[in-house]
C-alpha cells in the first residue's frame, strides 16, 4: 500500500467536523527512509507508515536523524468514506508515535496527524492512502 500527502479538500471536511486545523507550511518528498511518505513541517520530517492495523509516525530532523518521541503526544484523524476516527498517538522509543487501527487503511483514506513534541512545538501533516 502506498501513501501520499494531499492538502486539498481535507481541511474543510475537518473544520465541519469540529477539528481545529492550524495552518502550517509543509512539503512532500518521494518517500522516507522507511518507505512511507514523508513531509517536512516546521523544519522537521514526519513519515507515515501504515501496515496492517499499525499506524506509525516517524519523527526526524532535516538531516534525517531520529527525533526523540519521549514526551510527545498526538492524534491521527482517519477519514474513510463518511467514517471518521480519532486515534491517540502514543510515543514509542526511540522516534515514533503509534496507534492501532481497527483494520488496514483502504485506498483513498485520509489521515491528518497533529502532534506536540516535548519541546512544545506543534506539527500538522496530511496524508492520503493510495
Amino acid at each position: 500500500m502506498e501513501l501520499t500527502r494531499r492538502a486539498v479538500g481535507i481541511v474543510p471536511i475537518l473544520m465541519l467536523c469540529g477539528v481545529q486545523v492550524p495552518q502550517v507550511s509543509a512539503h512532500e518528498s518521494e518517500s522516507g527512509p522507511n518507505g512511507g511518505p514523508m513531509v517536512e513541517v516546521k523544519g522537521l520530517h514526519l513519515e507515515l507508515i501504515a501496515k496492517d492495523a499499525d499506524l506509525a509516525v516517524v519523527l526526524s530532523d532535516t538531516a534525517h536523524a531520529p527525533l526523540a518521541s519521549k514526551g510527545a503526544s498526538g492524534r491521527a484523524v482517519v477519514l474513510e468514506g463518511s467514517t471518521q476516527k480519532i486515534l491517540p498517538l502514543l510515543p514509542m522509543d526511540p522516534d515514533r508515535l503509534t496507534a492501532k487501527l481497527d483494520k488496514p487503511l483502504s485506498k483513498g483514506a485520509r489521515v491528518v496527524v497533529s502532534a506536540k513534541l516535548a519541546s512544545g512545538q506543534e506539527l500538522l501533516a496530511r496524508f492520503v492512502v493510495k
